[in-house]
């Protein structure tokens, strides 16, 4: 079914936001990028010597950066952070992602963004949070979902520690921030004024640990390992059939998933015969619904219940992208790339239907508009020609 826009809109939700972007590794690209996505002019500063493990040439950092331009500025140069600020002085959000004193060593923290122009919503992400303990430690991924509790919920019972396959906290902590920034915004149609809001890996982290941190506070319960199997639901898990695995969450009516299986006898076993009873031989009912499983395919399975139980195939990445819903949803945008032609990327997630998020162009080469957004900003040909000979600016092209 498809809607038509009421005002015939198509700029993003955030055209006319401008966005100066310090970010670096994951968590703070993620938040910039689910910005620029909406719709906001993005300019980020990278290195003056641009590269990196995170260069926009690389597969990881082409869909992190897209939607955005480039200039090359040495913010520990005095003429660097003029650039910055004279980006500042026409912005409406400034997102960074260093060690909390990284920023204060450099004067771009806060209050010097403040003190130039008031309005603007600073955004940061750390590893650990502004202050406390640790908040001078550098902080990745993986230490987050250690030090969050989620490597102890993650594998199979009694395997020891397991991280997920995703860098969870960093997107977590990405879109956490976005959040934060569009709120910030809204309060400051009421209030003229920007704010600083701040996360961490941790604090995303922690936070979406959800119902297994609610298990801990509210039950006094300490979650552990459960593989693919739900935590606390029954049956509900990852199945082997004859040629692969089955998602299956069956909580509804366990007699009819039965009689799907041609297994009626399995709901009146009396080990079965009720949610509690269920729960108390999980895994004498798991191994039954596995014997049962593996005498068909898992393409055979999900013809057969998914349009009465919730199931699905467990797929590997390629396969994803191949699914036809997947495909139906048209989840990637094709861009291009400053070395390798013609790439795909993903597409934003999210579908308006008045004021579309889009895939509008494809990664920067690294400091790619350092000279068109200099005279932006107003500095003149000999002024920036001056500022790339001291080495305070990169640009790409001559003149």
């Amino acid at each position: 079914m498809t809607y038509s826009p009421p005002s015939g809109a198509s700029a993003g939700p955030l055209a006319g936001i401008r966005v100066v972007d310090l970010t670096q590794a994951r968590a703070g690209p993620t938040c910039v990028r689910q910005l620029a996505d909406l719709g906001a002019d993005v300019v980020a500063l990278q290195r003056r010597d641009g590269g990196g493990p995170f260069s926009s040439l690389g597969a990881d950092g082409a869909n992190l950066h897209r939607n955005k331009r480039s200039i090359a500025v040495d913010l520990t140069a005095e003429e660097g952070r003029a650039v910055f600020f004279r980006l500042v002085e026409r912005a409406d959000v400034v997102v960074e992602n260093f060690r909390p004193d990284v920023k204060a060593r450099l004067g771009v923290d806060p209050d010097s963004v403040w003190a130039v122009n008031p309005r603007v919503v600073y955004a940061s992400i750390s590893g650990f949070g502004q202050d406390g303990p640790y908040a001078s430690r550098p902080g990745v991924d993986q230490i987050a979902q250690g030090l969050g509790g989620l490597m102890s919920v993650t594998g199979p019972p009694g395997s020891g520690p397991w991280r997920v396959g995703i860098a969870i906290s960093d997107t977590a902590a990405g879109t956490l921030l976005t959040q934060g920034v569009l709120a910030a915004l809204l309060a400051r149609d009421r209030t003229g004024r920007g704010q600083w809001v701040h996360t961490s890996l941790l604090e995303a982290m922690v936070s979406f640990m959800d119902f297994q941190a609610a298990r801990w506070l509210i039950d006094g319960e300490v979650p552990g390992q459960e593989g693919n199997q739900h935590p606390t639901m029954v049956p509900m898990g990852a199945y082997p059939t004859a040629d692969g695995h089955l998602n299956v969450s069956a909580l509804r009516d366990f007699a009819f998933f039965c009689d799907l299986l041609d297994a009626p006898e399995l709901a009146t076993d009396p080990r079965y015969v009720d949610f509690a009873s269920r729960h108390a031989h999980r895994s004498e009912l798991d191994a039954d619904l596995a014997r049962v499983l593996q005498t068909r395919t898992t393409a055979e399975w999900v013809e057969r219940l998914a349009e009465h139980v919730p199931c699905g195939p467990v797929l590997a990445v390629d396969e994803v992208f191949a699914d036809p819903q997947v495909q139906h949803l048209q989840l990637t945008r094709r861009v291009p790339h400053p070395t390798r032609g013609e790439i795909d990327v993903l597409r934003p997630p999210l579908t308006f239907s008045d004021t579309p998020a889009t895939v509008r162009s494809g990664p920067p080469a690294d400091g790619e508009h350092t000279r068109a957004v200099l005279v932006e900003l107003g500095y003149s040909d000999h002024e920036i020609d001056d500022l790339h000979a001291s080495g305070a600016v990169g640009t790409r092209e001559t003149r």
